[in-house]
């Protein structure tokens, strides 16, 4: 038997589809990709990347909360991105959230991201 807890935060968006926001299994939490969905009403934020970012950050921001930690508590984030032009301004919106030392990091440039998003990240967190 596998030691699984399913997480779910109301401050951040449902899941979609077949899957849960985070899963827990032991000391680690496995957050499925976020968009920029506001949980309010399920809808794209804006068109705009940089607000599109700030909301993707909120959102796991919102999941770790839900496991008594915060975003610094993430130990790697896969970024998919619908253009790598973006990637500076990427940096930008992370470094406004995270403190040293940063988690690992990957940023993949994909050709579609679900409702027409422009970025997802999935992230890992530890257990203190």
């Amino acid at each position: 038997m596998t030691d699984k807890k399913e997480i779910s935060s109301n401050l951040a968006p449902k899941a979609i589809g077949v899957y849960s926001q985070a899963v827990q299994s032991h000391n680690l939490i496995f957050v499925s990709g976020q968009i920029p969905i506001d949980p309010s009403n399920g809808a794209l934020i804006s068109e705009e990347f940089e607000e599109q970012a700030n909301q993707v950050m909120k959102n796991l921001s919102a999941i770790a909360h839900e496991c008594k930690l915060d975003i610094n508590d993430y130990l790697k984030f896969t970024v998919y991105l619908t253009d790598l032009a973006n990637f500076s301004l990427l940096n930008q919106v992370m470094g406004s959230y995270l403190k040293k030392p940063y988690p690992a990091r990957a940023a993949i440039e994909v050709s579609g991201l679900p409702m027409g998003a422009k970025i997802e990240i999935e992230g890992t967190l530890t257990i203190k």
